[in-house]
């Protein structure tokens, strides 16, 4: 009986230091956020790594609708009516997709905020516009967005940088 005793003990700290192992997550979440003329811009995504691989064409395939980051679908909020490239957007939350392609990537503003762009629906996109795509100044091993108090939002991964402009 003290020896079945001792082996579920021993089991049972076996499960809880397993239980509290907290590695970081392999694509953490973030936040980039600027004010541009009294409008506050918010971009909420999750940064996934380049980790050795090809990003572009391979792991993002080209032509095809992306959610622009890891897990949920990154979300750009507005918190009054803005200019996006020269197109209105109502003040409002919304998904940001994105289709990369080479020299070209598509931005899309979509009503529908989902898990990743499985169940994307054309439909539902508020804008589409199209910007040039360029090799970045620095390797960027996280995905990761900023805001410039100009209203220039960049999207920054592997060695691809994509601008728009928010007004």
């Amino acid at each position: 009986m003290k020896k079945m005793f001792l082996l579920l003990s021993l089991s049972m700290i076996g499960l809880l230091a397993q239980a509290q192992d907290n590695k970081p997550p392999a694509s953490p979440p973030a936040k980039a956020t600027a004010t541009v003329k009294g409008k506050t811009v918010t971009i909420e995504y999750s940064q996934p790594s380049v980790k050795g691989r090809e990003v572009w064409g391979k792991l993002v395939p080209y032509g095809q609708v992306w959610r622009t980051g890891a897990n949920a679908s990154t979300t750009i909020e507005f918190s009054a009516d803005v200019m996006l490239q020269g197109t209105a957007v109502p003040k409002g939350k919304y998904a940001l997709f994105t289709i990369p392609n080479a020299n070209e990537w598509t931005i899309i503003i979509n009503k529908g905020i989902k898990w990743g762009a499985y169940t994307y629906k054309q439909e539902e996109d508020v804008i589409r516009v199209n910007v040039p795509a360029k090799k970045s100044k620095a390797f960027t091993e996280q995905m990761t967005f900023s805001v410039s108090k100009k209203g220039v939002v960049s999207l920054m991964w592997e060695n691809v940088q994509v601008d728009f402009k928010v007004k």
